[in-house]
């Protein structure tokens, strides 16, 4: 996934500075850095939740039978 931000960081770079717009120089340096600094949502971890433990209740239930 890393290699494909960074390809796509490129390119978007290279076409911004092509093309005079720096929206898009700015975006393209973004998807640049990230890769390269491992950053952005799960890089360091940080996406995790946490696991929750459920119990087991195995107590009687009771049931109404509907006709």
């Amino acid at each position: 996934m890393r290699l494909m931000r960074l390809a796509a960081g490129i390119f978007i770079l290279i076409q911004g500075i092509q093309i005079n717009e720096w929206i898009f120089i700015v975006i393209g340096a973004l998807f640049t850095l990230m890769p390269l600094l491992n950053m952005g949502c799960c890089g360091a971890g940080t996406c995790k939740t946490p696991v929750q433990k459920f119990t087991n209740n195995t107590g009687n239930v009771n049931f109404e039978e509907i006709k």
